[in-house]
C-alpha cells in the first residue's frame, strides 16, 4: 500500500472522532436553549439570555418574575435532569456491552432497575417523602446489584466467571421484580398502586436542583473512573487473554466498570424512575457513528444519550396535551429504531 495513502486512511478516522464530538456537543447545547423556550408558556430565546446571565452574575435585566420561574424552577432543573440521566444510563449500557462483549447488555443487566423500582415502591407504599423515595431507590440498587455479586462469588467454582455473574443478575432482577409485584399487589388501589405504576414508567416532571445535585454528584462519581479508563475497557473488549498480555488486571478494571456503572444507573433511576432502550439503543447508535474504539465510543454514547432523552422529554412535554411517561415514549421511539440499526448495521458489532 501506498504509505501516503495509509497516512491519509489512519488521519480520517481521528478526525471524523472530532467532528462527531464537536457537532453533538453543538446540537446538544443548541437542543438544550430550544428546550428553555418551547412549552405551554412561550419565553423567547432573548430573554432567557437575559435570565440567565442575571441568575449566574447577578446583573443586567432579569425579565419577569414568571419568565424567571419558569426557567429556574421548571425547565431548567428538567433539562438537566434530561441531559444526566441519559448520559449516564448511555454510558452505563455502553460499558455493560464492552464488558461483557454482549451486544444485548444495558444498565439493568446485573439487577440495579429491579432493585431501585423494588425500593422506590416500598417507600411509596409506607408514604415516605420523596427524597426519601428517591434515596430507597437508590440504596435498593446498590443491594441489588451487591446481591447479584455475592450470589455469583457463592455459585462459581472453577466455572465461567462472567456467564455466571449474567445469570445471577437475571436471577437477582427476577426475584426483585416478583417482590415488586407483591408489593403492588398489597398497595391500595385508589392511592398507592398508581403513585408505583407512575413512577415505574418514568417521569422527570417533579424533578428539581436538589435532585439534580444528588444525582450529578455519583454521575461524576461514576463517570469518571469510566472515562479514565476507556483505553483499558477498549482493551478487554478481545478477551481477558489479550488483555493480560497487554498488562491490565481484568478483574480489577471489571469490577471498578461494574461498580461505576451501577452507581450512575441507580442515581439515575432514583430521580427519573424507570426508562428503557436509552442503555441499549444509543451505544449501538455511537458505535455505528464513530466505531468500535471505546475510547471515543464512550463519550459520544454520553453526548448521544443526553441529547436523546432531552428530545424525547422536551417531546413528552409540549407535543401531548397531558404528559405521557418517558419510559412509553423511549420504547416506542427505541423498540423500531434499534430494529432499523440491526438492519442497516455492519456483521459483526464490534
Amino acid at each position: 500500500m501506498n504509505p501516503k495513502k495509509n497516512d491519509k486512511l489512519n488521519m480520517t478516522a481521528p478526525v471524523r472522532e472530532i467532528i462527531v464530538i464537536s457537532v453533538l456537543s453543538l446540537c446538544l447545547v443548541i437542543t438544550c436553549g430550544i428546550a428553555l423556550m418551547i412549552g405551554r408558556y412561550h419565553i423567547d430565546i432573548v430573554n432567557i439570555v437575559k435570565i440567565i446571565l442575571n441568575g449566574i452574575f447577578g446583573s443586567g435585566s432579569a425579565g419577569s418574575p414568571a419568565d424567571s420561574l419558569v426557567v429556574f424552577k421548571v425547565r431548567l432543573p428538567r433539562i438537566l435532569a434530561a441531559v444526566t440521566v441519559g448520559a449516564t444510563l448511555s454510558a452505563a449500557g455502553a460499558c455493560y456491552q464492552n464488558i461483557f462483549r454482549n451486544p444485548m447488555a444495558e444498565p439493568s443487566l446485573l439487577g440495579v432497575t429491579a432493585g431501585s423500582a423494588f425500593g422506590a415502591a416500598i417507600a411509596i407504599l409506607f408514604s415516605f417523602s420523596v427524597a426519601m423515595i428517591q434515596i430507597t431507590a437508590f440504596a435498593s440498587g446498590l443491594v441489588a446489584v451487591a446481591a447479584t455479586s455475592a450470589l455469583s462469588t457463592f455459585v462459581n467454582r472453577n466455572g465461567e466467571k462472567t456467564l455466571t455473574l449474567l445469570l445471577c443478575g437475571i436471577v437477582t432482577g427476577t426475584l426483585f421484580s416478583a417482590f415488586l409485584s407483591l408489593v403492588k399487589y398489597a398497595a391500595d388501589p385508589y392511592s398507592k398502586l398508581p403513585a408505583i405504576t407512575y413512577w415505574l414508567m418514568g417521569s422527570l416532571a417533579s424533578v428539581n436542583m436538589t435532585d439534580i445535585k444528588f444525582a450529578s454528584v455519583f454521575g461524576l462519581c461514576g463517570l469518571i473512573p469510566l472515562l479514565l479508563l476507556r483505553w483499558r475497557i477498549n482493551a478487554m473488549a478481545f478477551g481477558d487473554d489479550e488483555a493480560h498480555t497487554l498488562g491490565i488486571n481484568t478483574k480489577v478494571v471489571r469490577t471498578v466498570v461494574i461498580c461505576s456503572s451501577t452507581l450512575i444507573t441507580a442515581a439515575a433511576v432514583s430521580i427519573s424512575g424507570m426508562i428503557g432502550w436509552i442503555g441499549l439503543v444509543i451505544p449501538h447508535l455511537a458505535r455505528m457513528l464513530v466505531g468500535p474504539s471505546f475510547a471515543v465510543l464512550l463519550p459520544v454514547s454520553i453526548l448521544l444519550g443526553a441529547l436523546f432523552l432531552l428530545v424525547v422529554d422536551s417531546i413528552a412535554r409540549t407535543v401531548f396535551s397531558i404528559e405521557i411517561p418517558l419510559g412509553i415514549l423511549t420504547a416506542i421511539v427505541g423498540a423500531p429504531f434499534f430494529v432499523a440499526l440491526l438492519s442497516k448495521g455492519r456483521k459483526g458489532w464490534l
